[in-house]
């Protein structure tokens, strides 16, 4: 798809019935050009023609109270017809229009993965991770339960992979970019319904969440579903492929997931806010309002900072853990930050059905993201649904702390220690009190 500008209108649109753009790029036929007077005029004073779209579909034959609670039918992508760069000018003069609440160009974002190859496969190698969240106390109450399903915002998944293909959904391809694209590899046109990883981001996502253990420690939840989002395409850097795509495409993603039964999302990504408004905001608001809880990667630049949707109140942000238990020094931080989890050389499904390690807070989500899919599975097998707000009370108050204080700057509430988690759950459940946040 050539470069676009989305805007959110401050009503939606009510005499123009606008197709979804992921339908124009199969059916060019529903082309509409047109969009407001006042913003063609502004296209038409510096040249561009463009394609009106909707940025989201309902998830019903209407839009439910949610989604317009969430504004997402106010949300439009015009996209150009030609691959010319978007002035900067443009932008701003569509912002002043007293019609649109927010508007921002393209932007791409992802994340990097540099992962280690195995050179041998082994159920006990990088035990130590699992042994960390005290996995096999949590397996006691239970290994997942497959009506909870997780699904994995990254750059695809290798479908065929042994340790979790038992687990997989159908899922859904979202990469469709053309504004820089001679810098990515592979597929990276055509939204379709096939999430095939290119880099091995999400592959090693996915084993950390669902692996069976083949060859490799199970999986933190291996008894749940996962449902393969593929937002990120592989961009070439320095020679080797890293995750990367345009953050509208990213949120599609997720409203396609919560629309299609998600308990849990794992986001093992992240941008800066850039201007524009914040990215992701309606998104996170919907999932929040539909009760589907949201965890992220906090970052790798061991700053101070904030980087979306990990930075949202909502969504759970998750550091990085070395093999002492300790906060790394790359782990981004900051009062965001809701746990740590192990993040040095976790070991994992890799391409090709292969395994390799990584590090990265990125391979720190999922272990949080396995925990919440785990207890929701606990909580169903006793007649329950474990909310969004029951999820993070539990957490915050089973996890190891670091300090005195009960909320740490770099590491939150403490390490995820799931076997603590669970028995705190399981005697909430049994005493019949219903948790709260707080």
């Amino acid at each position: 798809m050539k470069p676009s500008v989305t805007l959110t209108l401050r009503d939606p649109l009510r005499q123009t019935a606008l197709p979804y753009w992921v339908d124009v790029i199969t059916r060019p036929q529903l082309r509409n050009e047109r969009f407001l007077p006042a913003v063609d005029a502004l296209f038409a004073q510096h040249h561009l023609a463009f394609i009106a779209t909707q940025e989201y579909t309902p998830a019903g034959a209407v839009w439910s109270p949610q989604e317009v609670a969430s504004g997402l039918d106010r949300v439009y992508r015009l996209v150009l017809q030609t691959d010319s760069r978007i002035p900067p000018q443009l932008i701003e003069s569509i912002r002043l229009l007293p019609e649109v609440e927010r508007v921002r160009a393209g932007v791409i974002g992802g994340m990097d993965f540099q992962p280690q190859p195995a050179r041998a496969f082994s159920t006990h190698t990088d035990r130590a991770s699992r042994d960390a969240i005290y996995l096999d106390e949590a397996h006691a109450f239970t290994e997942g339960d497959d009506t909870v399903t997780v699904a994995i915002m990254d750059t695809g998944v290798d479908v065929d992979h042994p340790e979790y293909r038992h687990a997989l959904l159908p899922g859904y391809d979202f990469v469709d970019i053309l504004n820089g694209a001679q810098d990515f590899m592979g597929d990276y046109l055509g939204a379709d319904p096939m999430p095939e990883d290119e880099v091995g981001h999400g592959t090693h996502v996915a084993g950390i969440i669902a692996g069976t253990g083949r060859n490799m420690p199970r999986g933190v939840a291996p008894r749940c579903r996962v449902l393969p989002v593929r937002v990120l395409a592989a961009m070439s850097r320095e020679g080797r492929p890293v995750g990367a795509g345009l953050v509208e495409n990213i949120n599609n993603g997720v409203k396609w997931a919560i629309d299609h039964g998600a308990d849990v999302i794992n986001m093992s990504l992240g941008v800066r806010h850039t201007g524009g408004g914040l990215p992701h905001t309606e998104v996170i608001d919907y999932a929040q309002r539909k009760g589907v809880t949201v965890v992220a990667a906090s970052g790798n630049d061991g700053r101070q900072a904030l980087y979306y949707p990990g930075a949202f109140p909502s969504v759970i942000a998750v550091g990085a853990a070395d093999d002492r238990g300790e906060i790394t020094e790359f782990s981004t931080f900051g009062d965001h930050v809701s746990f740590i989890a192990p993040g040095v050389d976790v070991y994992s499904s890799s391409l090709d059905d292969g395994y390799a390690f990584s590090t990265g807070t990125s391979h720190a989500a999922p272990f949080v993201t396995g925990a919440i899919a785990l207890m929701k599975s606990y909580a169903r097998s006793k007649g329950l649904d474990l909310g969004d707000r029951q999820v993070k009370h539990v957490l915050k108050h089973s996890s190891d702390k670091v300090d005195r204080r009960f909320k740490n700057a770099k590491a939150g509430y403490g390490r995820l220690n799931l076997g603590d988690a669970l028995r705190y759950l399981d005697y909430k459940l049994n005493s019949g009190r219903r948790t709260s946040d707080g």
